[in-house]
């Protein structure tokens, strides 16, 4: 069994901010954990304009706070986002999140992420064996 809180995980390696300040993900389960997914509590700031890719991974994303707009890249379709929100990442879609407020969402990745990587703008999120 495993049992964390996020404050356990602030100012760990688990605590883990973008470049530009714009978002901060608390990795509150990870690759070496061995449970086939990993899961973060993710926050984006108000105001920031911010353009994912994930080419290695699906991700489900569940909004619990805030509210903004989704947009998928690839077809230009905008999706409101609002608490309550799930949006899943099964294409490996570029898309872009725009909050209007702080959001805090709740996201799982399959495979599961590793560590304290983090995308680059081609999408190259790598895979790193499990320890």
């Amino acid at each position: 069994m495993i049992v964390r809180t996020t404050d356990e995980i602030t100012g760990t390696e688990r605590d883990v901010e973008s470049e530009d300040g714009n978002w901060r993900s608390k990795r509150i389960v990870l690759g070496g954990d061995r449970v086939g997914f990993s899961f973060h509590e993710t926050t984006i700031g108000a105001g920031t304009v911010n353009e994912f890719h994930y080419a290695n991974h699906v991700e489900a994303v569940w909004l619990v706070e805030g509210t903004g707009k989704l947009t998928d890249l690839e077809t230009g379709t905008v999706y409101p986002l609002a608490p309550g929100t799930m949006y899943l990442l099964n294409g490996h879609e570029r898309h872009r999140v725009e909050p209007d407020t702080r959001m805090r969402m709740l996201c799982v990745f399959n495979p599961p992420v590793t560590g304290r990587e983090v995308h680059d703008e081609n999408g190259v999120y790598p895979l790193v064996e499990v320890d």
